[in-house]
C-alpha cells in the first residue's frame, strides 16, 4: 500500500496525555491510517526523527467573523500550529444580516474588535443574508484550517427586532422568531451559540451591543434550543471584571448550564494585581457549575494590550467615554480637553472593575509617538512622565495623547502580569485553556500565539507540566467541548490534522508587532511563530518551514452531536 503522506520516525505525543511514543503516521484519504512501524511507502515523506508529531491545535476562541472574508489562512492563528478554530464568540458577529443592516454590523465589529470601519468596508464580502448561508459561503470561498462557528446572539436580534434590538428586550413573537432562527444554525452545524452582558461590549453608536438587552425569558427560550436537539454549546463573554463572578453572574451561569443541559464555557479567569486570589476563589465558588458542564477559559500569557484614543476600546464600560466612539479626531481631542470629562473619568477610576487610578498609570507606557517632539518619551510610563512635567497623571495622559494627534500608541500588562501565578490556572482541570481572541481587538493585542507559547514557555523553559499535558489541554480537551470528535487526538481512522514542531525551538514572543497588511493597508498586531516545522490540515501539508503551500484543505466543521 502507498500512502499520501508518511511522517517518519517523529516523537508522537497523541493528545490524550499518554507519554510521547517514536512512532512513523501514515495519512491516506485526510485521514490518519496507521501509527507505529509503518514499511509501505508514500507520495510524500516527511523525515520527524528529531521532531514532535501532536494532534493540530484546537483554538476555542476566536473573531475572526469579518477576516474569514480575506484571510482564508486565519493568520497569525496557522502559523502556530493550529488547525481547527472556534469562531462567533461574545455575541457579536456578521451573520444574519440584511442588506440595509450591514453598517450596524460592521459598525458592531469596530466597536468591540477593534477593526476599522474602511477595512471591513473593503474586505467583506456579504455573499449571505443567512447564516446559513455564511457558513457555507465560507465552503465556497474555501479556508486553509477547520472552522467551527458559534452563533453570535447580536445580529440574530438585529435580524429579527431591527435597531431596537439595542433598546429592548423581545416580544414572545420575535423571541420565537429568534429561537426558530438558532434552531436553522444549530441544524446547519453551528456549534451553539454566544452572548456577552459586559459593558465593555458597545456596539453601533455606542449603544449596547444588543445581545446585552435579551432578558432572562430569552436566554431560558435560547438555551432550551440545545436542550432541544441535544447539542451544541454556550460561550459568555461573563463582565467587564476578570475574575469575579457576581451574585447576578452566577445566576446567569446557572440558567444558561440549567435551561441547556449542555457545557457553557465564560470568560475569564485572569490573575490581578489588585485581587490576587481571585481566580482560585471563584473556581471555589463556582464549584457546583464546574461539577454540571460550566468551564471558565485561561489564557498561558501575560495580557500585554495597546492603547490609543482613537479607538478607547478599554474604556468602554465607563458611560463619561460614549461620546469618543466613532467621532472625528477633532470631535474627540475636544471631549479630551474638557474638565467635565476629565471629572468624570476621574470618579470612573476610584470604582475600579479593570484598572483604578492607584494601579493604571505607573504600568501605563507609551509605546510610540508620531510627534518627533516626543520621541523621548517614549517607554516611560505615564507616571514618570506627569512627575517629570509637576502635573497630575490622568490630565497627562490625555495631554499627551492630545499632543500626538491621538496617535500615540500607550501599552501595559494589563492581567496575568504576575507570572508566577499562571501555572496554577493552566494546569487546573477544570479550566480551558484559549482566549486568543484572533482577529479582535487588532490594534491592541494578538495572543493568537498561546498554544506555542505554552510549549515554549511553560514546558520547555519553565517545566511547569509534561509535554503530554500541554499538547491534551490544547487539542482533545477544547475538541471534545465542542463535539469536534474526529479531531483533537491523533488516532487510526480520525482526520488527519496535525502539528510537526521542534520542541528545542518552538515558541512565540512576549510582545505583537504591528504590520499593516489589512485590506486598504490597515494596521495590526501579529505575533509571528517559531519552531512549526509543518503543518498538516485533513491530510494536506498547509504550511512546511513557515511557508504555505498553497493547499487550502479545510473544512467548515458540522458535528452532529
Amino acid at each position: 500500500m502507498s500512502y499520501d503522506v508518511l511522517i517518519k520516525n517523529g516523537m508522537v505525543v497523541d493528545g490524550t496525555g499518554a507519554a510521547p511514543v517514536r512512532a512513523d503516521v501514515a495519512i491516506a484519504g485526510g485521514k490518519v491510517a496507521a501509527i507505529g512501524k509503518v514499511s509501505d511507502g508514500a507520495t510524500r515523506v516527511i523525515d520527524a526523527s528529531d521532531l514532535i508529531v501532536s494532534p493540530g491545535f484546537v483554538d476555542p476562541h476566536t473573531h475572526y467573523d469579518a477576516q474569514i472574508c480575506w484571510d482564508p489562512l486565519f493568520t497569525c492563528s496557522s502559523w502556530h500550529g493550529v488547525t481547527s478554530l472556534v469562531m462567533g464568540n461574545c455575541g457579536v458577529g456578521l451573520a444574519p444580516c440584511r442588506p440595509e443592516a450591514r453598517e450596524i454590523a460592521a459598525w458592531d465589529l469596530v466597536n468591540v474588535e477593534s477593526i476599522p470601519f474602511d477595512v471591513l468596508a473593503k474586505g467583506v464580502t456579504w455573499d449571505w443574508t443567512s447564516f446559513p448561508e455564511y457558513m457555507n459561503a465560507a465552503e465556497k470561498r474555501g479556508v486553509g484550517l477547520n472552522v467551527g462557528f458559534m452563533a453570535p446572539l447580536t445580529p440574530f436580534r438585529h435580524f429579527v427586532m431591527g435597531e431596537e434590538s439595542m433598546d429592548r428586550a423581545a416580544t414572545p413573537e420575535e423571541r420565537a422568531q429568534i429561537k426558530n432562527l438558532l434552531r436553522e444554525a444549530l441544524l446547519a452545524g453551528a456549534l451553539g451559540f454566544s452572548t456577552t452582558n459586559g459593558p465593555q461590549h458597545i456596539g453601533y453608536q455606542g449603544r449596547p451591543l444588543a445581545c446585552r438587552l435579551a432578558n432572562r425569558e430569552e436566554i431560558t427560550a435560547y438555551c432550551n434550543v440545545l436542550q432541544e436537539l441535544g447539542r451544541g454549546t454556550i460561550e459568555l463573554a461573563l463582565n467587564d471584571s476578570p475574575g469575579v463572578v457576581s451574585e447576578s453572574d452566577y445566576d446567569l451561569l446557572n440558567l444558561l448550564v440549567t435551561e441547556s443541559r449542555r457545557p457553557v464555557t465564560w470568560l475569564a479567569l485572569l490573575n490581578r494585581d489588585d485581587k490576587p486570589e481571585i481566580c482560585l476563589e471563584t473556581l471555589h465558588q463556582t464549584e457546583s457549575l464546574l461539577k454540571r458542564g460550566a468551564v471558565p477559559q485561561v489564557t498561558c500569557r501575560p495580557l500585554i494590550i495597546q492603547i490609543d484614543l482613537r479607538n478607547p476600546f478599554i474604556f468602554s464600560n465607563m458611560p463619561s467615554w460614549k461620546p469618543a466612539f466613532n467621532q472625528p479626531v477633532e470631535v474627540q481631542m475636544n471631549l479630551y480637553r474638557e474638565p467635565a470629562f476629565r471629572q468624570a473619568f476621574r470618579k470612573a477610576l476610584q470604582e475600579p472593575r479593570i484598572f483604578s487610578d492607584k494601579t493604571l498609570w505607573g504600568r501605563l507606557n507609551v509605546k510610540e509617538v508620531t510627534n518627533p517632539a516626543m520621541k523621548s518619551l517614549e517607554w516611560k510610563t505615564v507616571a514618570q512622565i506627569a512627575a517629570d512635567r509637576g502635573k497630575d497623571a490622568l490630565d497627562t495622559f490625555l495631554d499627551l495623547a492630545i499632543e500626538d494627534n491621538l496617535n500615540i500608541q500607550f501599552t501595559m500588562e494589563i492581567f496575568n502580569a504576575d507570572e508566577k501565578r499562571i501555572p496554577e490556572l493552566i494546569t487546573d482541570s477544570r479550566t480551558m485553556i484559549g482566549l486568543s481572541d484572533g482577529g479582535a481587538h487588532v490594534d491592541m493585542l494578538c495572543d493568537a500565539g498561546y498554544c506555542t507559547y505554552l510549549i515554549g514557555t511553560w514546558v520547555r523553559d519553565k517545566s511547569a507540566m509534561t509535554l503530554e499535558h500541554a499538547i491534551k489541554r490544547i487539542t482533545s480537551e477544547p475538541a471534545k467541548f465542542f463535539g469536534l470528535k474526529d479531531r483533537g487526538t491523533l488516532a487510526v481512522g480520525k482526520a488527519a490534522d496535525v502539528t510537526i514542531f521542534d520542541y528545542n525551538t518552538i515558541g512565540s514572543g512576549k510582545r505583537a508587532e504591528m504590520r499593516h497588511d489589512l485590506p486598504g493597508g490597515g494596521r495590526r498586531l501579529v505575533m509571528p511563530a517559531k519552531g512549526i516545522c509543518f503543518t498538516v490540515v485533513n491530510g494536506q501539508v498547509l504550511y512546511e518551514e513557515g511557508k504555505h503551500t498553497g493547499a487550502m484543505p479545510g473544512q467548515v466543521l458540522r458535528p452532529t452531536a
